[in-house]
């Protein structure tokens, strides 16, 4: 299972806004944790059956039903009971991507980020470096979050986010988070009605 690394410390606003854009879980599709896992790689592949470890490299694609990560070259460990832990990198100008539906609603978590590091037991995803992580509703993009590292907790169902060194994407090292109203709530049907010009009538 590749499923995600403890949580860094951050901003308690931080971690209070996340918590309160990404209304309800933000569990991954449990449905895939019993799928297998397939990797796909155009230049090399290795396994060490007696330490239990992959490398490939190469246009890496791991696929677990839905879960989809992208990378110039990935490193895998299995642990004794059998989850999986391990590092993906990018390359110049192609960073690691990471794609899965979340559970019991339409909806999917994106991430890119220059390398992902990913701890089934822990079920937590690191990306780190240049990284964004967007929750998606069919195409139309619900939260965005920009930072150095951001953290996904599946089984926490948290989110935490740093900033780091000014870089050419992110000049300011910033963190920035586009927070959306969670569906059905008072502001996002009050954001949906026309404007009148004139308070509604009590």
């Amino acid at each position: 299972m590749i499923t995600p690394f403890p949580l860094p410390t951050c901003s308690r606003l931080v971690s209070a806004l996340l918590l309160c854009a990404l209304a309800g879980p933000v569990l991954a599709e449990k449905a895939d944790r019993a799928k297998p896992m397939e990797v796909l790689a155009d230049k090399s592949g290795t396994a060490d059956l007696q330490n239990q470890v992959s490398r490939f490299s190469g246009n890496v694609v791991i696929t677990q039903g839905t879960m989809v990560i992208k990378a110039d070259r990935v490193e895998i460990r299995q642990t004794p009971d059998g989850f999986h832990v391990g590092t993906a990198w990018g390359s110049a100008g192609a960073p690691v991507s990471y794609r899965q539906k979340r559970d019991g609603v339409p909806e999917f978590v994106e991430g890119v980020a220059e390398r992902v590091e990913f701890d089934g037991r822990a079920e937590v995803l690191r990306f780190i470096g240049n990284s964004v992580v967007r929750r998606l509703r069919g195409t139309e993009t619900v939260d965005e979050i920009t930072g150095a590292l951001i953290t996904w907790n599946h089984g926490s169902e948290q989110f935490s986010v740093q900033g780091g060194t000014p870089t050419t994407a992110n000049p300011s090292g910033r963190v920035r988070a586009v927070l959306s109203p969670r569906p059905g709530s008072a502001a996002a049907e009050s954001a949906s009605r026309p404007a009148t010009g004139r308070p509604e009538p009590r």
